[in-house]
């Protein structure tokens, strides 16, 4: 079982990463979190680095959920989402796999809760 779920599409960078926003959206997801990882590793040691966002996707019942089947998994939260120009025109748009990242946690209700998240991520993914 692969960690991440992932798609490449044609598009432009913005216009990919406004649509996964919207299908995370539609899948109940909001976007805690917007890290211009390509800006801040100019800023910080001043690198060039691909067109590269990272998401911080929450759905609040199923967060709900989870911390209430186990206090510790904020650690594992919000769920990632990574939309990065891969060249030739190419973005790609990748995600956590929480049923592989849930692995690791010995709580059968969680493992119900991880599968929930990562069928509504997959959904996001295919329709942006």
């Amino acid at each position: 079982m692969s960690y991440y779920f992932a798609r490449k599409i044609t598009g432009s960078f913005d216009d990919v990463t406004e649509r996964i926003t919207a299908s995370l959206k539609a899948e109940g997801f909001g976007v805690l979190t917007n890290i211009d990882i390509a800006q801040t590793l100019k800023t910080k040691i001043g690198v060039d680095f691909q067109s590269y966002r990272i998401l911080g996707a929450c759905n609040p019942p199923l967060a709900h959920k989870a911390l209430t089947a186990e206090d510790k998994i904020g650690v594992m939260l919000p769920c990632n989402v990574i939309v990065q120009d891969v060249g030739g025109g190419a973005i790609e748009i990748a995600a956590i796999n929480p049923s592989a990242a849930m692995g690791a946690i010995n709580n059968p209700a969680l493992t119900a809760i991880a599968s929930d998240v990562a069928s509504k991520l997959q959904k996001a993914i295919s329709a942006a």
